[in-house]
């Protein structure tokens, strides 16, 4: 009788867990500053890349490589938090962040000044950013880590949601720091993103409630998590193929509006932002109004997202003007919104407790693995013919959507 009433107990404190406003809004603001300084960066690489002559396959296979580097090292990171606690590991990230962007900026700014070119400079940037991958990925799977244990299985989606607006209001208000910064020059606003990361990393160290020393007891046996699990397979499979999609058309995106509006560099960083702000708008949008109130699995809304993905990359492939590429980054941002929170939630339900961090540096190398293929794939396709970057992407979505589709039906 004992164990049983301590068994009921056990179940009503898990029913009844919930991330307070000040939890919240913490992981809210690490996970902002890394969504604004990875916007920045994207934003601003394809044309500060052709400001020091490297080619449009050199620029995506920088993040494709450090996208590698960043997927090997999360799901150690998400593991190792399990043992010490999410709190040290998500300052760690934020630190690393802030460290490793001085330094990728620096050498590019040698790079402007004529100290390092070609191949030595290509080499250089590449080593700096996968550098800083190694260490930031550490923020993502701790705090994802650190909602679960926080939150009811009955409020997991939605809580997953409104952590993964964090990443959405990075992306909207880093295209609008970037479009400003760019007139004091290209590197402003790399310098501006690793100020703020550290400012975030301080906001964690003062203000977030560290991980109880109960919890790390419990979870200090090491757990071996694979990919191949059963339980979570299709659902990281999905966001890998998802992120494969999705990062072919964000990798040439400036090169497409580059080329097909006839844009200098500074113009290039400016709409490049506008419209992944745009999509940042629609993901937050989608997060906070269908993910709130839509009472769906998490499979329901990963095609659902799927599907809006699917009609964003047809579009993006046949805009002629700004206005239609902006409905397609509309669609990207909705399939986007409703896509990654879908699968973190379904993840971390589907495993138990101890398995938590674990899980949860799997999720977050889903899209670090989708850029590793995405990139090359559609930089190579894209100098063969623009459009074949998007309708790649668009394929990509289809097959993943048919996948996702017979499994359930299985």
């Amino acid at each position: 009788m004992r164990w049983a009433k301590n068994d009921v107990d056990a179940v009503s404190t898990e029913a009844a867990k919930q991330l307070d406003l000040r939890q919240t809004t913490v992981l809210i603001l690490g996970l902002m500053a890394t969504g604004i300084g990875q916007s920045l960066v994207f934003a601003i690489l394809a044309p500060l890349g052709r400001e020091v002559n490297l080619g449009e396959l050199q620029i995506t296979s920088i993040i494709a490589i450090s996208a590698l580097v960043f997927a090997v090292a999360s799901p150690y990171w998400g593991r190792f938090s399990d043992r010490v606690g999410r709190k040290p590991v998500i300052i760690t990230g934020l630190a690393g962040y802030t460290i490793g962007t001085l330094i990728f900026t620096s050498v590019f700014y040698a790079g402007l000044a004529g100290m390092l070119s070609g191949l030595t400079l290509y080499a250089v940037l590449l080593l700096a950013r996968c550098s800083q991958s190694i260490v930031m990925s550490a923020t993502n799977p701790a705090s994802t880590a650190y909602a679960a244990d926080n939150s009811a299985p009955a409020t997991r989606t939605r809580t997953m949601a409104r952590l993964g607006t964090a990443n959405s209001l990075g992306t909207i208000l880093g295209p609008a720091v970037s479009g400003a910064l760019a007139t004091l020059g290209l590197l402003a606003p790399l310098y501006f993103a690793a100020g703020l990361s550290a400012l975030a990393g301080f906001a964690v160290w003062k203000m977030l409630p560290p991980t109880p020393k109960e919890d790390l007891t419990a979870r200090s046996r090491r757990l071996s998590l694979r990919v191949t699990d059963p339980r979570v397979r299709h659902y990281l499979l999905s966001a890998i193929g998802l992120f494969v999609g999705y990062s072919g058309i964000q990798q040439t995106l400036g090169f497409l509006l580059q080329d097909k509006l006839d844009l200098n560099g500074i113009e290039t960083a400016q709409l490049t932002g506008a419209a992944l702000m745009i999509s940042a708008v629609f993901t937050f949008t989608a997060q906070m109004t269908l993910m709130q109130r839509l009472n769906l699995s998490a499979t329901q809304f990963l095609r659902l997202g799927l599907v809006a993905l699917l009609f964003g990359a047809g579009i993006i492939a046949a805009f002629d003007r700004f206005a239609v590429l902006a409905v397609g980054m509309a669609f990207l941002g909705v399939g986007l919104g409703v896509s990654m929170p879908a699968v973190a939630a379904g993840a971390s339900l589907a495993v138990n407790a101890e398995e938590q961090g674990a899980v949860a540096g799997l999720v977050s190398a889903c899209p670090a693995m989708g850029f590793v293929a995405g990139p090359i794939v559609a930089g190579f396709l894209y100098q063969i013919h623009g459009p074949l970057a998007a309708l790649f992407s668009a394929f990509v979505f289809f097959v993943v959507l048919v996948l996702l589709t017979l499994h359930e039906r299985r």
